[in-house]
């Protein structure tokens, strides 16, 4: 079992900037990947950015120019910086750590971003 547990969410103007970070507790030992999605309101969930244990990132299209993925091993932690944030990134951001055959997600962590 793993638990994560979002924080940093807000409502934020566009063009600002938020940081959001996840915490991983229980069997943390088995996790290597780390990611963030989130879930625009009407919209599906949708991928952020991911992170491997040995700092190997994806991002979403939208991501690429403005979001950055990291994490802390020692304190088992991911983290998502966002910059020039646009109001279409308005959504519930979930974070995600998949240990086969489970996928874990955290209880989310609501950003609003006001034009």
């Amino acid at each position: 079992q793993v638990q994560l547990v979002e924080s940093g969410g807000g409502l934020v103007q566009a063009g600002g900037s938020l940081r959001l970070s996840c915490a991983a507790s229980g069997s943390i030992f088995s996790i290597t990947v780390m990611g963030w999605y989130r879930q625009p309101p009407g919209k599906q969930r949708e991928l952020v950015a991911t992170i491997t244990k040995g700092g190997r990132t994806n991002y979403a299209d939208f991501a690429k120019e403005r979001f950055t993925i990291s994490r802390d091993n020692a304190k088992n932690r991911v983290y998502l910086q966002m910059n020039s944030l646009k109001p279409e990134d308005t959504a519930v951001y979930y974070c995600n750590v998949p240990v086969a055959p489970t996928v874990y997600w955290g209880q989310g962590t609501q950003v609003t971003v006001s034009s």
